[in-house]
């Protein structure tokens, strides 16, 4: 029978286990074990001119960059997420006012039909499409965010309104005769409402 190698004997006496607890880090045991103060006889490492100080120095730098990378992609990340809620809110208020200047222009239209039933005759056949035709048009104004601005006997708002009289009859900074109705889209002033105020 052969004897068995020493130097095989020592390697199957060092096997490292996954699973075996640590007191320490992996880096802390490596910088103990190899640190001639804590070693003696013959385990002793060899001295060498290796100053553990500056690979300290070294990994607490590397650790600082770390966290600021961390933290750079962290800002990266908010920015880039507001832009994108910003750009979805300047979406979202193109849509909601892309019809403002064509909604203004129709306004115009709206007042000539509404002057038209004032001055028709009742009995005239030509008022009664008149009526239908101003009412299809308030309606899909309004289905798209048009809304009439109709102050009378209500308090003056100089946001709302556009005062271009004194009305004898009013209570005071009360709108009283509309002389004519204003209009807004999606809460936006399209047009002032043309109004006499108490005083």
């Amino acid at each position: 029978m052969s004897e068995q190698n020493p130097n095989q004997e020592k390697f199957d006496q060092t096997v490292v286990h996954d699973n075996v607890e640590h007191k320490e880090s992996i880096l802390e045991e490596t910088l103990d074990e190899f640190d001639p103060k804590n070693n003696s006889g013959e385990e002793a490492t060899i001295e060498n001119e290796i100053n553990l100080d500056t690979f300290k120095a070294r990994i607490a730098e590397l650790e600082g960059e770390v966290k600021q990378a961390k933290e750079s992609t962290a800002r990266a990340n908010a920015e880039a997420y507001n832009a994108q809620k910003r750009a979805e809110q300047e979406a979202d208020k193109s849509k909601k006012f892309a019809l403002q200047k064509f909604a203004k222009e129709l306004l115009d239209i709206v007042d000539n039909l509404e002057r038209a039933m004032e001055n028709a005759d009742a009995n005239d056949p030509v008022a009664e499409g008149v009526q239908l035709t101003h009412k299809a048009l308030v309606s899909v104004l309004t289905r798209h965010g048009v809304e009439v601005v109709d102050p009378e006997g209500e308090k003056f708002n100089a946001d709302f309104h556009e005062a271009v009289g004194i009305d004898p009859e009013a209570e005071v900074d009360t709108v009283g005769t509309v002389l004519q109705k204003g209009y807004s889209l999606n809460g936006r002033l399209l047009r002032p409402a043309m109004v006499r105020v108490g005083q």
